[in-house]
């Protein structure tokens, strides 16, 4: 058993998994899945405020927090309890396109060269860092939901908006990775 839950899982277990999140939320009360959406709870929750966008009836919004608080959860129980301290599996091509941008070491998730309290000292740490989380929280509320958001719940539901979103981010990514970190790193 434990080996199951410390292993990597297949696509076609996880993504079916995935696809019944949100028809157990429609049956669950026309709810829609989304992450980027709790930061505006939590803002209309804990700041008064007069400005128009955190005043609205944030309770309708628990249950979406109580989702998050689940995810910080599980993610503390598996990286504390159910982590094998293995490095991650990278393909021999995705370290040789690393370690072209200068990165050398592939334990983690993300870099410590780089996603540090050292990395956020040097300029491009500083723009990675501070200047991604600002480009993703403000274009996640810009397009009116994060990527989660839209490609689970927005594109299972048809929306076209949700369509130009993921196409967005996208190619954002691929800008990102093949224009902005080659410069930055």
């Amino acid at each position: 058993m434990m080996e199951l839950l410390t292993g990597p899982w297949p696509w076609y277990v996880t993504g079916p998994l995935i696809g019944l999140v949100v028809p157990m939320l429609l049956l669950a009360g026309g709810k829609q899945f989304g992450v980027s959406e709790n930061l505006r709870h939590m803002c209309a929750a804990a700041v008064p405020t007069k400005a128009e966008f955190f005043n609205y009836d944030w309770r309708g919004g628990i249950w979406n927090m109580t989702m998050i608080v689940g995810v910080l959860v599980g993610g503390a129980i598996a990286a504390l309890f159910l982590s094998s301290g293995d490095p991650i599996a990278l393909s021999d091509a995705a370290i040789a396109d690393m370690s072209a941008l200068g990165i050398t070491e592939f334990n983690g998730l993300a870099p410590d060269s780089i996603f540090t309290l050292e990395g956020l000292s040097t300029v491009n740490g500083l723009i990675m860092i501070v200047g991604g989380g600002f480009l993703v929280g403000f274009g996640s509320r810009y397009a009116g939901g994060c990527t989660s958001g839209h490609a689970i719940s927005g594109l299972s539901d048809l929306q076209l908006p949700s369509l130009i979103a993921v196409i967005g981010f996208f190619a954002g990514g691929l800008i990102a990775t093949f224009f902005v970190l080659p410069w930055l790193l």
